[in-house]
């Protein structure tokens, strides 16, 4: 993971590296907060830190097939064709499937999934991406096509039997992977080449169907996976409606990029049909649904992470993006010249949660609980979209776990620019008189363990955040 120590200046003027401190723990944490203690209760501040910081559910998302990569990663990216998964009608090959994505192996790692399910992919020879039995079932309606972007088969999306067999083939898909949030975003594809929601119609391609037709395959989505996260190629009006995310797969492109924030911004007229409306203005979905996608595979990382990095850090901000992939700079060692620059767009991926302010008692005499005032900020450019398990640890002057505590809390609340506020009671049971340290963390419901990393000097060197100490003066029966 990377974590960069911030550099404060002391009393004297000098500066201090704050990772290196090895002092006690009451000590630490003044080098760790601004400490304005009144009477029995104390209020500590915290700075956030900076540099890129690799958490869950954000980052690159480089292919789910590489053996290697060369950035961190807590995302992998899988499509999967209609013709490679179901041979034969109902017989689903999830066996070869998982395999050949490393399924077991993201699992053991902690990864989550990007997902995407594919009708039609350009190749260089032609081919069918739907399995043969559905080309007959559909007396072959569609287009088989040879343009410059490639050749293969475009269906007759308006056919009902496609609908329905779509319909059946998702529903499979969410028995299977819908259950939790190993697949954590699933970008929309099934219409149009690589799943994009375009065809080339100018080569005699027939247009992709009307909204009515469309949103018919987004609800097959939304009923297979009613808990993922879902992502739309543009803001059409069933994601306002659904709430869904957005994903752009020419990230980098000033051209491209502009054009759909606009649509964002503005709304307008989907080419691909003619019909004026069918984008509608969606300027806040990214505060509660992601926003990913790929890096544009027309132009170079040496120019997007090199002379290139003002546009792209500027048109990944507007974006509010959470994900870059599977095109992205996985390949490209941290060391290398461009390093610097993948490391600032990294820095402005997803959420930087921290703790801005804790108001806690300085001391307790025969309290058998405490009050606990917790302020969050955010300072990414996204939220936290899922709402994992917090948990509390009372810590004695030894390190030792003495108490932890589930209390409820929304992480998804906790947005940029917008600081959140949420006041604990803790019942404390029976406690000696001594020092204690308090800390936080959050959960990864796969494993139960901390798994975020605060945007916060930590003096602890774990997942789990320390937030304060304080002295019980007495015991506490």
């Amino acid at each position: 993971m990377f974590l960069w120590p911030i550099l404060r200046k002391g009393p004297s003027g000098r500066k201090t590296r704050l990772a290196l401190l090895g002092s006690s723990v009451p000590t630490m944490l003044i080098f760790l907060a601004t400490w304005i203690s009144q009477g029995s209760q104390q209020t500590l501040r915290f700075s956030p830190l900076s540099g890129p910081i690799v958490n869950p559910l954000m980052g690159w998302a480089p292919w789910a097939t590489l053996t290697e990569t060369r950035q961190p990663h807590t995302l992998v990216y899988a499509d999967l064709t209609w013709r490679d998964f179901e041979p034969q009608p109902g017989v689903y090959d999830f066996e070869a499937f998982e395999k050949k994505q490393q399924f077991a192996r993201w699992r053991m790692e902690d990864q989550r999934v990007v997902f995407r399910f594919l009708i039609d992919t350009p190749g260089n020879e032609k081919h069918l991406d739907i399995p043969d039995w559905l080309y007959d079932e559909t007396q072959g309606r569609g287009d088989f096509y040879d343009t410059s972007i490639g050749k293969g088969f475009s269906p007759d999306y308006a056919d009902p039997r496609l609908i329905k067999r779509h319909r059946e083939v998702l529903h499979a898909l969410g028995q299977r992977y819908g259950q939790d949030d190993f697949f954590a975003y699933i970008e929309l594809g099934s219409l149009g080449h690589w799943g994009e929601w375009h065809v080339s119609y100018d080569h005699g391609i027939r247009r992709l169907p009307s909204a009515a037709v469309r949103d018919q395959y987004v609800k097959a989505y939304r009923d297979a996976f009613p808990n993922t996260l879902l992502l739309m190629r543009r803001p059409f009006a069933i994601a306002s409606q659904l709430n869904l995310g957005l994903y752009n797969d020419m990230t980098g492109s000033p051209a491209h990029t502009e054009e759909w924030l606009d649509w964002i911004a503005n709304g307008g007229a989907y080419d691909q049909t003619g019909e004026p409306y069918a984008l509608v203005p969606m300027p806040k979905a990214w505060r509660t649904a992601p926003v990913g996608g790929e890096q544009a595979s027309s132009l170079l990382s040496e120019n997007l992470y090199g002379p290139w990095l003002h546009s792209t850090l500027r048109l990944v901000e507007q974006s509010h993006m959470t994900f870059i992939g599977p095109n992205s700079p996985y390949a490209i060692e941290p060391s290398s010249t461009l390093g610097s620059g993948i490391n600032q767009v990294l820095e402005r991926l997803g959420y930087r949660i921290y703790i801005q302010q804790a108001q806690m008692p300085r001391r307790l005499f025969l309290e058998r609980q405490m009050r606990l005032t917790l302020i969050f900020a955010n300072d990414g450019a996204a939220p936290m979209y899922y709402n994992w398990p917090v948990q509390l640890v009372l810590f004695d002057k030894d390190g030792a776990e003495r108490k932890t505590y589930q209390p409820k809390m929304d992480l998804r609340r906790i947005l940029p620019g917008t600081p959140y506020r949420v006041t604990f009671v803790l019942p404390l049971g029976r406690l000696e008189k001594g020092i204690y340290t308090l800390g936080f963390a959050i959960l990864d419901p796969h494993t139960g363990q901390p798994a975020v990393r605060l945007a916060m000097p930590n003096p602890r060197g774990d997942l789990i955040q320390e937030i304060g100490w304080f002295k019980v003066s007495t015991l506490i029966k």
